[in-house]
């Protein structure tokens, strides 16, 4: 097998990993954190938890790699991350949990307070950033 094919292949099994802490963060979310501080501070609050998991989870990913990688490689990941998250997202929150298109996109609106986006950015930009920093 290519070196880059495993290489996305270890990156696709990391997202999935994304996958499931996302939908536990969710949970927490829902059954702790929002009931005691409330829905939008819980919604703050469960951003900056992915994130943080994002980001913990990208270095464990490139630290631990065996397989060579470069700048572009990490820009690419970043991209096939935010892609997968956005179709995950959005088919899997409209068409099995059935959240409407308009409650979905809600989450997305920064003008309303809303930062949910900010973990798209995250996920987009941590291999990157995290790769950059453990070459130097």
């Amino acid at each position: 097998m290519k070196m880059k094919t495993k290489l996305f292949l270890y990156a696709f099994g990391v997202w999935f990993i994304f996958v499931i802490a996302a939908i536990l963060n969710g949970g927490f979310r829902e059954s702790f954190v929002t009931p005691k501080v409330g829905e939008y501070a819980g919604h703050v609050i469960s951003t900056i938890i992915f994130i943080c998991v994002i980001l913990a989870g990208t270095y464990l990913f490139i630290s631990n790699l065996k397989i060579d990688y470069n700048k572009t490689d990490l820009v690419l990941i970043g991209a096939f991350w935010l892609i997968l998250t956005i179709l995950f997202e959005f088919g899997f929150g409209h068409y099995v949990i059935g959240h409407s298109w308009s409650r979905l996109f809600a989450d997305y609106n920064i003008l309303k307070g809303r930062v949910w986006s900010l973990v798209l950015l995250t996920t987009f930009i941590a291999p990157l950033v995290v790769g950059t920093i453990l070459k130097k």
